[in-house]
């Protein structure tokens, strides 16, 4: 289908398709925070004349609530949504959220066959499907089989190595017991990578641990698309000391930020402890947290004790909306990742906003991005659960500046580079466009069985 670009130049796009994309998890529009990988995705794939429908629930994992349709997403988005009923959950880990993974996949088979079947939906000639959670893309497979479509199943996280850190015990027991335990599980996600036609990761490590656990995987057709941020919503030039108002600017005050949940798995106590550190120390920081979570009271608590006429002061400001999120990282000089390392998370969401920002980076995840950050020299490392070792990386940027400018820089670099969403999600479009190319291997059972337990 001959298709043409703004500017009138004609382009060859590949014939439209029907695309399904099944993730609960991300963000919708009118949410207030700025699109994120599936919702990048469904903007791409609909921008070159594909159909495209994202299967969400109807409950927000990361807001805990409930959410309602959007008026007019097909309209200003360029796609449709669906909302598949879910039960509702209070913590990310407990039975409660896997009873309401359970009800979306469910659901949304159910709801999709339906639809189908009735004429109100096209028949998807691709479907992508994130894993975690598992229910969707078993869902999604046995809906390919069905509908004659191809599958993609996209790796969000490693699921279920996560749940390692809960098993309980020394590491030795926890080495006996995992397989036990999060067996089932293991043995569900080969299954469903078997049927996909087409693996997509995050990151290079998702994608490798999956296929080490199941090397019969490496002839599929791989991509890696990471999180991305969006550069150019960042002025790179040098930015001026961030003030809430001008009374409360302090000359040579570096200014720090820390974005995301506030739960278990960020290192946020260690985060407080630094401050105070830095705070007796007589380094000059402003510390500012911009999310929510659990945790929430216990840190200001905590915060509270340090004096208020001290150099280093916390600055909390709540879940931002998109302008304010981007003009606070825009007034700042060092982004801090402040994640455990049991959590096995490879590059969260928060890097690739600082590093959009061109953010000196301090980080505390070993692995795939703290190789990054030595490879486009963007930040420095600490040692997670060390509020010593945190406060020494911040007074280190602090007291050289030289340092400071050139990490921004390859930070900035980094973004531009690796980072980009309207570069690596056009090529992350193109790979599922190769995909749909090539027509799925016929079977005569599916290869996920349906009502599989949660564990």
């Amino acid at each position: 289908m001959k298709r043409y670009d703004d500017a009138g130049a004609d382009t060859l796009w590949p014939q439209a398709r029907t695309i399904w994309i099944a993730n609960p998890f991300d963000d919708i529009p009118g949410e207030g925070l700025p699109p994120l990988r599936f919702w990048s995705l469904a903007r791409v794939l609909a921008a070159r004349g594909h159909d495209v429908v994202w299967w969400t629930a109807d409950f927000s994992h990361r807001r805990k609530a409930r959410r309602e349709l959007p008026a007019d997403v097909a309209e200003y988005e360029g796609f449709g949504l669906r909302l598949v009923p879910v039960r509702p959950y209070r913590k990310n880990v407990s039975l409660a959220r896997f009873a309401s993974h359970r009800d979306y996949g469910r659901n949304f088979e159910r709801i999709a066959t339906n639809a189908v079947a009735s004429g109100l939906l096209e028949r998807p000639d691709l479907i992508v499907a994130s894993l975690p959670p598992l229910e969707g893309p078993e869902a999604a497979a046995r809906l390919a089989h069905k509908l004659d479509a191809a599958l993609v199943v996209d790796l969000m996280d490693l699921w279920p190595e996560t749940f390692e850190r809960l098993v309980p015990g020394p590491e030795w027991v926890r080495r006996l017991l995992s397989p036990l335990l999060l067996g089932g599980m293991a043995r569900r996600r080969s299954r469903v990578l078997a049927a996909a036609d087409g693996i997509a990761a995050a990151t290079h490590t998702y994608a490798a641990v999956a296929l080490a656990a199941e090397p019969g995987l490496a002839a599929k057709p791989r991509h890696v698309c990471r999180l991305g941020g969006a550069p150019q919503e960042f002025d790179p030039k040098p930015r001026a000391i961030p003030v809430d108002s001008p009374a409360e600017n302090r000359p040579g005050e570096i200014q720090c930020v820390y974005a995301g949940s506030i739960e278990g798995g960020q290192d946020v106590e260690a985060l407080i402890e630094a401050a105070g550190l830095l705070a007796a120390d007589g380094v000059a920081a402003r510390i500012h947290i911009a999310g929510t979570g659990r945790l929430l009271d216990e840190l200001k608590a905590q915060a509270a004790e340090i004096p208020a006429q001290s150099s280093c002061r916390v600055t909390f400001h709540g879940l931002l909306g998109r302008r304010a999120y981007t003009r606070l990282l825009s007034l700042c000089d060092v982004g801090l990742v402040c994640v455990k390392p049991h959590t096995l998370v490879a590059i969260p969401y928060k890097a690739c906003d600082y590093a959009s920002a061109g953010l000196a980076i301090v980080n505390s995840l070993p692995g795939e991005l703290a190789d990054l950050l030595d490879d486009y020299h963007a930040g420095i490392a600490y040692q997670a659960g060390n509020a010593r070792s945190l406060a020494n990386a911040i007074r280190q940027l602090a007291q050289q500046p030289r340092l400071l400018a050139d990490a921004a820089r390859g930070s900035r670099r980094l973004a531009e580079t690796l980072f980009d969403r309207e570069k690596t999600y056009a090529a992350y479009a193109d790979w599922l466009e190769s995909v749909m190319r090539e027509p799925a291997d016929v079977v005569d059972e599916p290869l996920v069985p349906a009502g599989s337990p949660p564990v």
